[in-house]
């Protein structure tokens, strides 16, 4: 099958583009600098400030990209683990947006990111540190714990780095790991939104969540991680209309 993402780059989406990444960047220096103020001071001011930034960045999507969104299935609203698909950065930065209050578990090295970081740790991203080993996931595992059971969803992304539309890989061993010792239900998630915001040039359409129904906890390594693969690369096989 060929990608979308193969085809070749209109003007207009070249234009869409170049007016999207000031507008978006130089509206979100109010909400950095409030989350700043917010931050020491007021924890729910806080995660409004950047639930705020998030839907801003919807708002410019659909707005000036042509890029909509739409929802299937149900999104969970108590703990469980939700692995979504990582295409590109727009679901990264949609999460606060799409999940309540969301845990999200990231790359370390954005925590080195000046005033990012800082608010990256006052959200309450988890850091995978891959080269701790067993050390490492312990500490991820006691996070997890301490914030789902305040009844926060922990986003993921299982595969651990973005991965173009189209294209399937496997889960990091982490992701079958973490399942097994937090004892939560999966809810897998797949996302179109490599074909459209991968690359610099912008594309307009509909960048489609779809929440596939819960897997309980306890399920072997290899059946998790197959059952997970299978529901978020889904996909791959069919466009959605």
């Amino acid at each position: 099958m060929s990608s979308a993402t193969d085809a070749a780059v209109r003007p207009l989406d070249v234009a869409r583009s170049l007016l999207f990444y000031p507008v978006f960047y130089v509206g979100s220096v109010p909400y950095v600098i409030g989350a700043a103020i917010a931050m020491p001071i007021a924890q729910r001011l806080f995660v409004r400030i950047v639930t705020g930034w998030s839907a801003w960045h919807r708002l410019c999507a659909r707005l000036l990209l042509g890029i909509k969104v739409r929802v299937e299935g149900t999104i969970p609203t108590g703990p469980a683990i939700v692995a979504l698909r990582h295409e590109s950065f727009f679901e990264a930065i949609d999460l606060p947006t799409l999940l309540h209050d969301p845990v999200i578990v990231a790359k370390a090295e954005l925590m080195n990111i000046p005033l990012w970081g800082l608010a990256a740790r006052r959200w309450g991203l988890i850091a995978v540190r891959r080269e701790d080993g067993a050390k490492a996931l312990r500490a991820m595992v006691t996070e997890a714990k301490e914030r789902t059971a305040a009844g926060r969803p922990l986003a993921i992304f299982p595969e651990g780095t973005r991965t173009p539309f189209g294209r399937e890989v496997e889960l990091q061993s982490g992701f079958a790991a973490l399942y097994k010792l937090l004892g939560l239900p999966v809810v897998p998630v797949a996302v179109t939104s490599g074909r459209l915001y991968h690359r610099w040039a912008k594309r307009p359409g509909t960048v489609v969540y779809r929440f596939c129904e819960p897997i309980p906890p306890g399920l072997k390594r290899e059946e998790i991680e197959a059952r997970v693969g299978a529901a978020i690369t889904q996909f791959n096989r069919v466009l959605p209309g």
